[in-house]
């Protein structure tokens, strides 16, 4: 299948990424950043404030800060919320930060099962958090589209889903761990009936690990980063929403870009390519929000702005703003 035009954006930014993956990887960025010194924050505020009422159509990349920012922080930390939704693992187990459980060597598939189900389950179930909401009140009145990195089902509960490009799964679906067919099939509620069978255990029963309908290999949660990702037809149809939605608004007059939470991880989906497309769109302005980093690339010093805070306070402070 032929790769759609934000594809093409991301695989030449996944060659530098590679190619500099040290420099990433120690926090840093080997794009030329402005000496501009910075302006105060509340200016900053106050022009992403403006640059939102002004804008023709707004493109607003969420990755994994964005989901930090507003409680989905158990991912990497044994903190307050991971021992709230996995305690039981952690106390028995000795796991710290919900990713580490993907990597623990389970004693049985059953076990493992019973993890995954949790995993899934509390990202299914979770209520729209607060960032998401700001940006339902930001974004109420404006022609908008979301694209996102993460697979917690948070964009597509806050938003309609012909708005939103999950271009790293979702965790709403299976697919064949074999990759034996093109299909992804519902989640939803073979994890709701492990969780009800596995009660207050840590394993489900034998008969409910999920498998694909077709090979009878075990089922995989259809998302990026934990082994056999299917690039397959819905893959391809996340992509074909963002790059539509970016060759529908090529030439407006006012085309803002905001990047909510891209780490280093990960910068080739939302960021790098959002610097592209400021730097070569006339209309085009990017304003980067990220509590670690404050990057602001010398290319786009005119056309950009990075502001370093919280992203929830940061959000409402806009609405204040605005």
């Amino acid at each position: 299948m032929n790769q759609s035009f934000y594809e093409q954006l991301v695989m030449k930014t996944q060659v530098n990424y590679q190619q500099f993956f040290n420099v990433y990887a120690s926090g840093k960025t080997p794009v030329k950043l402005s000496e501009k010194p910075m302006l105060p924050y509340e200016e900053q505020v106050q022009i992403l404030a403006d640059k939102i009422k002004e804008a023709d159509h707004i493109i607003v990349g969420g990755a994994s800060g964005l989901s930090a920012a507003g409680g989905g922080d158990f991912y990497y930390e044994d903190n307050a919320s991971f021992r709230k939704y996995f305690g039981k693992f952690a106390e028995k187990y000795g796991i710290k930060g919900a990713f580490s459980g993907m990597q623990y060597p389970w004693p049985s598939r059953e076990e493992y099962w019973g993890y995954l189900a949790t995993f899934l389950h509390t990202t299914q179930h979770a209520e729209v958090r607060k960032p998401f909401r700001d940006l339902q009140e930001i974004l109420k009145d404006k022609d908008y589209f979301i694209l996102t990195t993460n697979q917690d089902t948070q964009a597509i509960k806050a938003f309609p889903e012909e708005k939103v490009a999950q271009i790293q799964g979702d965790h709403r679906y299976f697919q064949c761990s074999q990759q034996c067919s093109d299909e992804v099939w519902d989640a939803v509620k073979p994890v709701e009936e492990m969780i009800q069978a596995m009660g207050d255990d840590t394993k489900v029963p034998t008969e409910l690990i999920p498998r694909c309908p077709n090979c009878g290999a075990e089922a995989f949660p259809w998302v990026r980063g934990y082994g056999n990702f299917l690039e397959g037809t819905r893959y391809h149809q996340e992509y074909q929403k963002i790059s539509d939605d970016v060759l529908n608004h090529l030439h407006d007059d006012h085309l803002l870009l905001i990047e909510l939470g891209v780490g280093r991880m990960t910068p080739m989906f939302i960021q790098e390519p959002f610097w592209g497309l400021t730097g070569s769109l006339d209309g085009a302005y990017d304003v980067m929000i990220n509590r670690d980093y404050q990057f602001l690339p010398e290319e786009i010093e005119d056309k950009a702005q990075a502001i370093k805070g919280d992203i929830s306070q940061v959000l409402d402070d806009v609405k204040a703003a605005m």
